[in-house]
């Protein structure tokens, strides 16, 4: 055993691979919240573009049409954090937990910024599902 574990690379901050180690994290986290901010954007976008949802100078949407919008958003936030734990070097749930938790910071950011352009439910629905979203993402994608 004691040959095996001197063969082992260190995990320690001053191995020569520890910087790569550390971009490669934040590099994971960075493209699952990318791919979101992306996704999202280019979806409501294309609503709006479509008539699917009305103008954005128009009076809020209905609740149904705020319901569709949280629902894609779910399943982007599901397909970032996969996204995440897929490209992490090491602890995959662990790095999809860590985009869950920004986005529910970013998701509190905007319901702070944002309350009242619609129905309350919905930027408390964003900020609660951010964390199940992170770990549905993280548990995919050790499934695999």
């Amino acid at each position: 055993m004691v040959a095996a574990t001197a063969l082992q690379p260190s995990r320690s901050p001053s191995h020569p691979d520890a910087p790569r180690q550390g971009l490669r994290r934040i590099g994971a986290v960075l493209a699952g919240l990318v791919a979101i901010f992306v996704t999202s954007t280019v979806t409501d976008v294309v609503m709006h573009a479509t008539g699917v949802f009305p103008p954005m100078d128009a009076p809020p949407m209905s609740d149904g049409l705020f319901l569709f919008a949280f629902s894609y958003r779910f399943i982007y936030q599901v397909a970032g954090c996969y996204l995440t734990a897929r490209l992490a070097p090491t602890r995959p749930m662990w790095h999809s937990m860590v985009l869950g938790i920004i986005g529910l910071v970013l998701s509190i950011a905007g319901a702070v910024a944002m309350w009242g352009a619609g129905p309350g439910w919905y930027p408390i629905a964003l900020a609660a599902s951010s964390l199940p979203c992170g770990w549905l993402g993280g548990r995919l994608a050790q499934r695999r």
